[in-house]
This record gives structure tokens, sequence and C-alpha cells, in this order.
């Protein structure tokens, strides 16, 4: 008998045993596989840093896909009995480059990410605070893998030292350079905080599902990688049985999931628009790149609808 076949059985004759089994053990594989990539992965990264190797940078690809694998392979075996309803284009490769755009809702969303892009994507990246780099192997991780780390200067520091305004942007276009040259997946969650019906309250939100929007991390990465880029990807993730927390994904409590990525394109114009860098400048380029966000939103929240409504409808039939 198979591994995850002795787990699954476990969960339907002890179910609390079953998810303390399938924490503990995820817990320890996690752990363990982090500590093993970590020494390698600094080794590696540090040499990148110091010579520019192209043969360093591409072993420390290779150390986090492995790291990312082990994850991947404790979902496949850990957590059993799973409905999750995953749909990608046909066309993506592990070799493109690719801005993706998402709602966001729970800590699991960036594992699920993972999850589903495995050999199918690039390595995903997305933006991040510089501070996360003190974070024992995972900060580290990110700078080596050219995570783009932004350095933010709060209205009270600009306003004591004028100098400082506008160099976060700087910064980040920069560290977005350094995935010119190399396969990519970008995660930008234009939302830019997890949905809570409490924020979405808060801010009057138009959508039923979503808050609104963000542009500026969007129109950053267009214009630091616009003609690089290959497509920009929408994904909608879904949690029909509620909004998971980071230890139920481990202890299999995420019965049912449902991740659509589709292309979307913005006007030719429009983008040129903004990779030329008229977003920061120009009032009407932002109005015309929110308004087409907010049609993609609105499509997305009526995706959103229909994704729910076929695992209900399912349900129901059973």
């Amino acid at each position: 008998m198979s591994i995850a076949s002795s787990v699954r059985n476990l969960h339907k004759r002890s179910p609390k045993l079953g998810k303390a089994v399938s924490l503990v053990t995820a817990a320890g594989v996690i752990t363990r596989s982090s500590f093993r990539a970590s020494v390698p992965l600094w080794v590696m990264g540090a040499t990148k840093v110091i010579t520019g190797s192209q043969t360093a940078d591409d072993q420390v690809i290779k150390i986090t896909n492995r790291w990312i694998g082990s994850n991947n392979d404790m979902i496949d075996t850990m957590l059993p009995d799973r409905d999750w309803r995953i749909s990608l284009p046909d066309d993506v490769h592990s070799e493109g480059k690719y801005l993706l755009i998402s709602n966001h809702q729970s800590w699991v969303d960036t594992s699920i990410v993972q999850y589903i892009s495995a050999k199918r994507l690039p390595l995903t990246r997305f933006f991040t605070k510089f501070e996360l780099i003190y974070i024992p192997v995972v900060g580290q991780a990110f700078y080596f893998l050219d995570f783009p780390m932004m350095r933010r200067h709060s209205k009270e520091a600009v306003a004591k030292n004028p100098a400082l305004k506008g160099k976060d942007i700087i910064e980040a276009k920069r560290a977005c350079a350094l995935l010119k040259n190399k396969p990519f997946t970008l995660l930008n969650y234009l939302e830019g905080t997890r949905f809570t019906a409490a924020k979405h309250d808060k801010q009057q939100s138009p959508y039923r599902h979503l808050l609104k929007p963000r542009a500026g991390g969007l129109a950053l990465a267009i214009n630091a990688l616009g003609e690089n880029i290959d497509g920009i990807l929408d994904m909608t993730i879904v949690y029909p049985d509620g909004v998971p927390t980071y230890s139920d994904l481990w202890k299999g409590n995420i019965k049912r999931l449902g991740v659509d990525v589709r292309h979307i394109k913005i006007p030719k114009d429009l983008f040129d628009k903004v990779e030329s860098g008229s977003y920061e400048e120009d009032e009407a380029i932002k109005t015309q790149l929110f308004d087409w966000l907010d049609d993609a939103w609105q499509q997305k929240d009526k995706l959103i609808s229909k994704m729910l409504t076929e695992f209900a409808d399912d349900s129901t039939a059973k």
C-alpha cells in the first residue's frame, strides 16, 4: 500500500489523527528540505552575487525548484480526497516570461501558485519588502532569486528627506530589470491585501467577491519588463468551503479548490504608453488603466460566482 493510500485510510478512520499526522509530517519534511536547500542555495547564491556567474544563477533556480517540488510532493502524498479543479492555458511553458495577476484571499494562495506552476510555468517571483531579507533561508532565497524587493519610504521619511521621493520606484524597476534575461512568472496580487468581508465593506467595493484593484504594481512591472514579457496571465482562485489558514493546507482541510488561469490582454496602445512610463505622469493614462482593470475585475467577479456555483451544484447532485 502506498503512503498516500495509507494517509487516505487514516483520514477516513480517524479524521483528527489523520489531520495531525499530515500536519506534523508535512512540517517535518518542509523543515528538513528547507535546511537541506539552505547550504547549497547560500553557496550558489553568494557565488552568483560576487561573480555574476550564469551557471551559479542556474543552480540557484534548480535548487529552489527541487525545494518547491518536495513541498508539492507533500501535497500529493499527505492531502487525500481532493477535488481540485485547475485550468491553465495549453500554450504556457516553463521557459516563458509572464506577468501573473490574481485575487488574494489566503497565505495559502502562493503555495497553490507554486503547486499549479510545477513544470508548466517558470519559477514564480513577487514583489516583497526588503526587510524580509533578514528572515533565515527564505529571505536570502528571495534575494538570490531576484525577487523585486522594495524599500518603502513613509510620507514622514520623505518629508524629512525629499531626496527619498521616488527612490522606491527606481529600486523596484532596477529589481524587475534583473529578470529580463531569464524565464519568470512575476506575481502581483492587485488587491494589495488579502480579501476579508471587513475590508470589502470598508472599501465599499463595487465587486461581490473582490477588493478594488490597484494599478501601480502592474504599471511598474510593464514599464520595467514590457518588451520582454510573453503575456499577462490572470489567475482566479476560489475556496468553496471557506478561506483556509496555512495550517489547513497541511492538515488536508482544503478538500475543494478552484483555480482558473487564462491569458488577458491590454490594448496595445495602452500597453505601449504604460511601458513608456506615461502612467506615472499622465492622469489620462492612469484612468485608462484603471478602466481596463475595472472591466477585468468585473469579469473575474462573475467567474468567481460561476466557479462557486458549479461546486455548489455538484455537492447538491451528490
